[in-house]
């Protein structure tokens, strides 16, 4: 087990008090990660309510990519009724989810739609008329999971349609899988660090005791032997539920965290309570621990134990709102639902955000449907929204890389993608960037160095796209010219072997002949001494006949021939 934990006997908090325990390991202090800010917080607004419950109705857009990987397959047609929690879409390849109604209705369109996308692009989506019936399928739980194989859990999972819901949207199962290495730690990230957002101190709050029966599932999809439960020390009430949520659960603990941005960032987190680092390029199961968010523990819980498939989230809709709060809504709801829902603007909307200030895509309208990564719709007025001042030349001060989690040199990156210079981005690890946004917020230059890094991501991914092309391109033509080449010498080896028996078969002819013609009692050839003329052989008197004729008519020929050249002189 690992060194930053230490391993000790509590018996006081088992729930076999008095009974020999089983070790359990603890935290016995905190790491800090390199860098960080501390951004204004704006939190509170949002989290004095509690979590209220939106239903879904009208027309709710759904689209087949919602996660990372490889976009679901419809498996419905339009004009088919479906019920609340039927599988719309299942999962494509190994990296992929599935999609659920998330009410009863009509399959009324499958097709291009507006969805959440930095560029605005639409995507295919399954477009579902609610009824307004809400009616459920048939569910099936499975309470007893720890019966169960973890491959059979993870495949459960899967089929649930679980992502991440911290952000990232990474199918769970995949996540769940630690293939060939040991995962004996699970974290689950509550650190919920960027400004605005509170939908999983919210959760906690409410919902401790589901959260870790989820994490106990993942445990043991996993083979994890202890969960550590991080949370920002902001979230007092979030920290007294956990830890009430988790007094019987020898194998958890909660740990308050000290409240600095990015410590929800996964690699941040593990290093706060364990002290190791991800390798640069690796994952965290390269080091034994999975991290993963709250909800998505949650959501786990809901689809083991309770046996719905992943319809709803909980997302946060703050900002110029009247009645900033969270909500839990339906998949595919229209997002200018929620923001009217929130008592709507006070003020004209300048800009929307789904996420943070830091991290947060812009929106470039609001009908369009809330997904999986939806964790917060973030409503700016003109005067929060401050159009950017003119990036100003870097001055080298290296504020960046005091502040940059990742230990990156955020100016170098920045010259080097403005420059083109894409293989030295990767030379310095520019896919290591977790985009946080803590170099720009501290620039004093004001350039947006974030968006430089992303378009150098987005152009290395563009290059190895068309380098893969042009790599299966030379190996199918290679492909081509060897099938080629083995045709010709498989045919090259026919013809041979044709000839060779047409050989063969014209000797054993011609040796079939010689020896039908020969007399029954012909005598053994003689043998020929050098220099000496053959043995003429004696003719039959036919052939001797034949052949005295032929050499009459010869004569006869050569006679004729040279009294037809003598006329002429006879003439003159």
């Amino acid at each position: 087990m690992f060194s930053f934990l230490n391993r000790k006997s509590s018996p006081e908090s088992s729930p076999n008090a008095g009974k020999p325990s089983s070790p359990v390991w603890r935290v016995d202090h905190l790491h800090r990660f390199h860098g960080g800010i501390h951004p204004a917080e704006h939190k509170a607004e949002s989290a004095s309510s509690p979590i209220q419950s939106l239903r879904a109705e009208g027309l709710l857009v759904l689209p087949l990519q919602q996660h990372i990987g490889q976009a679901s397959e419809p498996v419905v047609q339009v004009g088919e009724h479906v019920l609340k929690g039927q599988l719309l879409a299942k999962p494509v390849g190994y990296v992929s989810a599935a999609l659920h109604a998330p009410t009863s209705g009509t399959i009324i369109s499958i097709g291009m739609a507006p969805v959440p996308h930095p560029a605005g692009l639409p995507q295919t989506a399954i477009i579902l008329q609610a009824d307004g019936e809400d009616r459920w399928i048939e569910r099936e739980s499975q309470p007893d999971f720890r019966q169960m194989d973890p491959a059979a859990l993870r495949t459960l999972i899967r089929n649930a349609g679980i992502v991440g819901l911290g952000g990232a949207s990474f199918p769970t199962a995949v996540k769940l899988n630690p293939g060939e290495h040991a995962a004996p730690v699970l974290i689950l990230n509550g650190a919920e660090c960027e400004p605005y957002i509170t939908c999983d101190d919210l959760l906690m709050r409410e919902h401790g005791e589901e959260i870790l029966a989820g994490a106990e599932i993942m445990m043991h999809a996993l083979g994890s032997q202890h969960c550590l439960v991080g949370i920002e020390d902001n979230k007092p009430q979030a920290l007294e539920a956990m830890r009430a949520a988790a007094a019987n659960r020898a194998k958890v603990q909660v740990v308050a965290v000290p409240t600095l941005y990015p410590s929800g960032g996964a690699k941040q987190l593990i290093e706060i309570l364990t002290g190791r680092q991800v390798p640069a390029g690796g994952h965290s199961i390269d080091i034994g621990v999975v991290c993963v968010n709250v909800g998505t523990a949650f959501a786990s819980k809901r689809a083991v134990i309770d046996g719905e498939p992943m319809i709803s989230r909980i997302v946060t809709v703050t900002g110029s709102v009247r009645e900033p709060r969270n909500f839990e809504v339906p998949l595919g709801l229209p997002m200018e639902q929620l923001i009217q829902a929130a008592g709507g603007s006070p003020l004209p909307i300048d800009r929307v955000l789904m996420g943070g200030p830091l991290m947060g895509v812009a929106l470039h309208r609001t009908d369009i449907p809330v997904i999986k990564a939806s964790n917060c719709v973030l409503v700016m007025a003109p005067e929060q929204n401050q159009p950017a001042a003119e990036a100003m030349p870097c001055i080298r001060c290296a504020a960046c890389v005091d502040v940059c989690p990742a230990r990156l040199m955020p100016h170098e990156l920045y010259w080097f993608a403005r420059a083109g210079n894409f293989e030295k981005t990767q030379e310095y690890q520019v896919f290591d960037c977790i985009e946080c946004g803590a170099c720009a917020y501290v620039c004093p230059s004001e350039i947006p160095l974030v968006h430089y890094y992303r378009h150098a991501k987005q152009e290395i991914a563009a290059q190895e796209r068309e380098r893969d092309k042009a790599d299966l391109a030379r190996r199918r033509n290679e492909a081509r010219l060897a099938r080629l080449a083995r045709e010709k010498a498989e045919a090259e080896a026919k013809r041979a072997e044709k000839m060779a028996a047409m050989a063969r078969a014209k000797a054993s002819k011609e040796n079939g002949e010689s020896s039908a013609a020969a007399p029954a009692d012909a005598q053994p050839a003689q043998t020929v001494e050098p220099g000496a003329k053959p043995a003429k052989k004696a003719l039959t008197p036919e052939q001797q006949a034949k052949l005295d004729t032929a050499l009459a008519a010869r004569r006869a020929s050569q006679i004729s021939a040279t009294t037809a050249e003598e006329k002429p002189k006879t003439a003159e």
